[in-house]
Protein backbone atom coordinates (compact mmCIF):
# COMPACT_ATOMS: atom_id res chain seq x y z
CA UNK A 1 0.00 0.00 0.00
CA UNK A 2 1.61 3.38 -1.01
CA UNK A 3 0.51 6.35 1.08
CA UNK A 4 1.12 10.24 0.09
CA UNK A 5 0.96 12.90 2.60
CA UNK A 6 0.62 16.26 1.52
CA UNK A 7 1.47 19.44 3.81
CA UNK A 8 0.64 22.62 2.43
CA UNK A 9 1.52 26.14 3.32
CA UNK A 10 3.32 27.13 6.72
CA UNK A 11 3.28 23.28 7.70
CA UNK A 12 6.62 23.39 7.36
CA UNK A 13 7.28 25.34 10.26
CA UNK A 14 5.43 22.34 12.69
CA UNK A 15 7.28 22.26 15.83
CA UNK A 16 8.08 26.31 16.02
CA UNK A 17 5.27 27.60 14.79
CA UNK A 18 2.41 29.14 17.49
CA UNK A 19 3.11 25.49 19.18
CA UNK A 20 -0.42 26.36 21.58
CA UNK A 21 -2.47 25.54 18.51
CA UNK A 22 -0.42 22.89 16.77
CA UNK A 23 2.24 21.12 18.91
CA UNK A 24 5.69 21.50 19.58
CA UNK A 25 7.13 18.32 17.17
CA UNK A 26 7.85 18.96 13.75
CA UNK A 27 6.70 16.80 11.13
CA UNK A 28 9.27 15.23 10.27
CA UNK A 29 9.58 14.04 13.54
CA UNK A 30 6.24 12.51 13.82
CA UNK A 31 6.36 10.95 10.24
CA UNK A 32 9.15 8.89 11.94
CA UNK A 33 6.63 7.73 14.36
CA UNK A 34 3.98 7.17 11.49
CA UNK A 35 6.81 4.87 9.61
CA UNK A 36 7.42 2.85 13.16
CA UNK A 37 3.61 2.28 13.45
CA UNK A 38 2.90 1.48 9.93
CA UNK A 39 6.07 -0.15 8.75
CA UNK A 40 4.06 -2.29 5.91
CA UNK A 41 3.10 0.48 4.84
CA UNK A 42 4.84 3.09 1.68
CA UNK A 43 4.01 6.49 3.39
CA UNK A 44 5.61 9.15 1.34
CA UNK A 45 6.22 13.05 2.26
CA UNK A 46 5.64 16.28 0.25
CA UNK A 47 4.87 19.67 1.18
CA UNK A 48 4.94 23.06 -0.49
CA UNK A 49 4.26 26.60 0.41
CA UNK A 50 3.18 26.69 -3.36
CA UNK A 51 0.12 26.27 -4.69
CA UNK A 52 0.85 24.91 -7.86
CA UNK A 53 3.57 22.45 -6.71
CA UNK A 54 0.83 20.86 -4.64
CA UNK A 55 -1.56 20.60 -7.78
CA UNK A 56 0.84 18.86 -9.46
CA UNK A 57 2.10 16.24 -6.61
CA UNK A 58 -1.66 15.68 -6.99
CA UNK A 59 -1.66 14.98 -10.12
CA UNK A 60 1.43 13.16 -10.24
CA UNK A 61 0.19 10.84 -7.89
CA UNK A 62 -3.63 10.26 -7.83
CA UNK A 63 -3.49 7.67 -10.00
CA UNK A 64 -0.58 6.01 -9.02
CA UNK A 65 -1.14 5.61 -5.29
CA UNK A 66 -3.93 3.87 -3.23
CA UNK A 67 -4.70 6.65 -0.94
CA UNK A 68 -3.79 10.48 -0.49
CA UNK A 69 -3.95 12.32 3.12
CA UNK A 70 -4.40 16.33 2.06
CA UNK A 71 -3.82 18.90 4.86
CA UNK A 72 -3.72 21.99 2.42
CA UNK A 73 -3.40 24.52 5.11
CA UNK A 74 -5.09 27.94 4.14
CA UNK A 75 -5.44 26.80 0.70
CA UNK A 76 -8.27 24.81 2.14
CA UNK A 77 -10.63 27.92 2.40
CA UNK A 78 -9.68 29.74 -1.02
CA UNK A 79 -8.08 26.73 -3.36
CA UNK A 80 -10.74 25.68 -6.24
CA UNK A 81 -8.03 24.50 -8.28
CA UNK A 82 -6.65 22.58 -5.17
CA UNK A 83 -9.74 21.03 -4.65
CA UNK A 84 -10.68 20.57 -8.96
CA UNK A 85 -7.25 18.23 -8.55
CA UNK A 86 -8.81 16.45 -5.84
CA UNK A 87 -11.97 15.77 -7.99
CA UNK A 88 -10.14 14.86 -10.90
CA UNK A 89 -7.80 12.08 -9.62
CA UNK A 90 -8.88 8.43 -8.53
CA UNK A 91 -6.85 7.59 -5.38
CA UNK A 92 -9.17 8.61 -2.24
CA UNK A 93 -8.49 11.98 -0.40
CA UNK A 94 -8.49 12.30 2.90
CA UNK A 95 -8.32 15.86 3.98
CA UNK A 96 -6.50 16.41 7.79
CA UNK A 97 -6.41 19.72 9.82
CA UNK A 98 -4.35 19.79 12.80
CA UNK A 99 -6.59 22.64 14.66
CA UNK A 100 -10.48 22.57 14.43
CA UNK A 101 -11.30 25.00 11.51
CA UNK A 102 -14.86 24.86 12.52
CA UNK A 103 -13.78 26.93 16.37
CA UNK A 104 -11.26 28.84 14.48
CA UNK A 105 -12.18 32.66 12.53
CA UNK A 106 -14.92 32.19 10.10
CA UNK A 107 -13.47 32.46 7.34
CA UNK A 108 -11.57 28.91 8.30
CA UNK A 109 -15.43 28.08 9.14
CA UNK A 110 -15.25 26.55 4.65
CA UNK A 111 -13.61 23.74 3.42
CA UNK A 112 -13.37 24.11 -0.67
CA UNK A 113 -11.59 21.23 -1.20
CA UNK A 114 -13.33 19.09 1.77
CA UNK A 115 -16.30 18.95 -0.10
CA UNK A 116 -14.50 16.68 -3.07
CA UNK A 117 -12.64 14.53 -0.19
CA UNK A 118 -13.62 10.96 0.83
CA UNK A 119 -13.64 11.89 4.25
CA UNK A 120 -12.64 14.90 6.70
CA UNK A 121 -10.92 14.32 10.27
CA UNK A 122 -10.22 18.22 12.19
CA UNK A 123 -9.39 19.15 15.07
CA UNK A 124 -6.97 16.31 16.92
CA UNK A 125 -3.86 17.28 16.27
CA UNK A 126 -1.00 15.59 14.32
CA UNK A 127 -2.97 12.28 16.04
CA UNK A 128 -5.50 13.00 13.21
CA UNK A 129 -2.86 11.88 10.42
CA UNK A 130 -2.63 8.32 12.38
CA UNK A 131 -6.28 8.61 12.28
CA UNK A 132 -6.31 8.82 8.19
CA UNK A 133 -3.87 5.91 7.79
CA UNK A 134 -5.96 3.98 9.57
CA UNK A 135 -9.31 4.95 7.51
CA UNK A 136 -7.20 4.61 4.12
CA UNK A 137 -6.62 0.91 5.51
CA UNK A 138 -9.84 0.42 6.22
CA UNK A 139 -10.88 1.96 3.16
CA UNK A 140 -8.59 0.10 0.61
CA UNK A 141 -9.73 -3.85 2.89
CA UNK A 142 -13.55 -3.12 1.94
CA UNK A 143 -12.80 -1.86 -1.60
CA UNK A 144 -11.21 -4.97 -2.00
CA UNK A 145 -13.88 -7.10 -0.41
CA UNK A 146 -16.44 -5.93 -2.63
CA UNK A 147 -17.81 -3.50 0.11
Amino acid sequence: MKIQIINGPNLNLLGRREPEKYGNISFEDYLGSLHKLFPGIRIEYFQSNVEGEIINKIHEIGFDFDGIILNSGGYTHTSVSIADAVSAVSAPVIEVHITNISAREGFRHNSIVGRYCTGSIIGLGLFGYKLAIEALIELLKNSKQGK
